[in-house]
């Protein structure tokens, strides 16, 4: 009798001890609409709006009023992050992309994260460097198109000047301007703060600068930040450090694109390798999040399964993807522990209040596709909510 009893116990006591890991793992699994913890934040649910290019500040690069009326209408994100954002008047390849390196530039973007925290939203500022991606027409005077090669893009980019014009050949970085970037990328971290924003996503994917010195094609340098895969790497990881160092592990993040093809920027045989020891190594700086972006659905290859995980499991802090979501996959990728955060770019364009919309099930707005960059509200600000169906 004693003997069935212990042994009844025993399985009992094990029924009890899984079902109650299994209740402990589900509640730290985060659903697409419960509150998270990003640091020393708290996140009102688990969707982030993904950065995206709108175009929308003036001819200086100065945010315009109509900007704090976009991202205040789509504060019911759990998380935003804005547009490219650049750190240095070299940086600002495009027409009409915000910068944060002067004051003029600060001071407009006060605004801004003043009415997304009153909404009760939280709000980080993509560095963005476009580097070689750029044509000199759309540079503010003096400035120079840069890049860790002297390797020019193909095709053509837009400007406000002269209409499609071929991408300016960028000028190899000397060491004296790597370091002056990076002095650029903390002294725009430290000025991001000073405009209230919760922190800083540093732009290392999509063929920008970071990325420019991530990948084979675009760096053949021969000294310390060319080559190897830990000399390629070396540049992000001494800007992440220094930012950092700057204004807070808590408050950095980084975006990554690994196997995309954007911007001139190509698959390569040591991706995995080169993500694997980049992430093993922003883990080490304690970067408050990784944002991984999968370009699969706007016709890239897609991001190997096995480069997710192995990113996924060297680095230890908030996990973020991002990539042609609908809301059954982002709860699904939660729930299976694949991600932490999911970020939804394109249905934010078009809907203010997608967080609204992605819970009730409700009709998601079609985007205007003739209106992404162009300036003035329409496509911009004028797209109905709920509210108003």
């Amino acid at each position: 009798m004693l003997v069935f009893f212990s042994l009844q116990f025993n399985v009992y006591t094990l029924v009890v001890y899984n079902y109650i890991c299994k209740l402990i793992l589900t509640m730290k699994k985060s659903s697409l609409f419960s509150p998270y913890h990003l640091g020393k934040i708290t996140l009102k649910n688990a969707v982030v709006m993904a950065p995206m290019t709108r175009n929308r500040a003036n001819s200086e690069h100065v945010p315009l009023p109509v900007i704090a009326e976009y991202y205040t209408q789509r504060s019911g994100a759990g998380l935003i992050i804005t547009e490219g954002t650049s750190p240095s008047a070299n940086g600002v390849g495009y027409p009409r992309i915000p910068g944060i390196y002067n004051d003029a530039q600060i001071a407009a973007w006060k605004p801004v994260t003043a009415s997304v925290h009153v909404h009760g939203g939280h709000i980080f500022l993509q560095l963005m460097h476009t580097g070689r991606v750029g044509n000199q027409l759309n540079l503010p005077e003096g400035a120079v198109v840069l890049g860790p090669s002297a390797i020019p893009m193909a095709g053509e980019i837009y400007t406000d000047a002269a209409g499609m014009q071929p991408y300016t050949a960028p000028k190899e970085m000397t060491p004296a301007h790597i370091q002056e970037a990076k002095r650029e990328y903390v002294q725009a971290s430290i000025s991001a703060i000073e405009a209230g924003f919760d922190g800083v996503e540093l732009h290392g994917a999509n063929g920008y600068l970071l990325e420019q010195f991530i990948a084979p094609m675009s760096n053949q340098r021969t000294d310390e930040y060319g080559g190897s895969v830990e000399n390629r790497c070396r540049f992000v990881l001494e800007v992440a450090k220094a930012t950092v160092e700057a204004i807070g592990a808590e408050c950095v993040g980084i975006r990554l694109s690994p196997n995309g093809a954007f911007n001139d920027i190509l698959p390569y045989p040591e991706v995995k390798e080169t993500y694997t020891y980049l992430a093993t190594e922003l883990n080490k700086l304690g970067l408050v999040y990784v944002h991984l972006v999968d370009h699969s659905s706007m016709g890239t290859p897609p991001v190997g399964e096995d480069v997710v995980t192995a990113i996924r499991t060297a680095f230890k802090g908030t996990f973020i993807l991002s990539g042609g979501y609908t809301k059954a996959r982002a709860e699904h990728d939660l729930t299976d522990g694949k991600a932490d955060l999911i970020a939804f770019g394109r249905p934010f364009i078009s809907n203010p209040d997608l967080v609204a919309r992605l819970e009730s099930d409700a009709t998601l707005n079609d985007p205007d596709y003739t209106t992404f960059y162009t300036p003035g509200e329409k496509g911009y600000t004028d797209y109905p909510s709920l509210a108003l169906v």
